[in-house]
C-alpha cells in the first residue's frame, strides 16, 4: 500500500491506495478540493462536513446527469441500430419486388 498526501480546503490528509495509483488519487482529491474551494467561495467557511458534503452531492449530481445522457445515447444508438435493420429489410423487400418485376418482363 502507498501512502499519498492531499490537501482539501487547505486540510491535509494521509490516504493509502493500491501502489501506483497515487496519481490517480491526487486528481481526484484536486477535483474534491475544487469543488470545495467553489463552495467555501460561494457560501464562507461552513465547516468542512458541511462543504463537503456539499461537494459530495454536487458530484453526484454531475455523475447522475452523465449517466442519464449516456443512457440517452446508449438509447439513441440502439433506435439507430432498429433504423437500420428496418431500411435493411425494406432494401430487401424492393430489390425482390424489382427482381420479379424483371423476371416476369424477361419472360414477357
Amino acid at each position: 500500500m502507498a501512502h499519498v498526501d492531499i490537501s482539501v480546503n487547505g486540510r491535509s490528509y494521509t490516504l493509502t491506495c493500491e501502489a501506483g495509483e497515487e496519481q490517480h488519487l491526487r486528481e481526484l482529491a484536486a477535483h474534491v478540493d475544487r469543488k470545495v474551494t467553489t463552495l467555501s467561495q460561494s457560501f464562507g467557511q461552513i465547516g468542512d462536513a458541511r462543504l463537503l458534503l456539499m461537494a459530495a452531492l454536487l458530484m453526484t449530481e454531475e455523475h447522475f446527469a452523465t449517466i442519464q445522457q449516456l443512457d440517452a445515447q446508449a438509447k439513441a444508438m440502439i433506435d439507430l441500430a432498429r433504423s437500420d435493420e428496418i431500411a435493411a429489410e425494406a432494401i430487401e423487400a424492393a430489390t425482390k419486388q424489382v427482381e420479379s418485376i424483371a423476371a416476369r418482363l424477361a419472360a414477357a
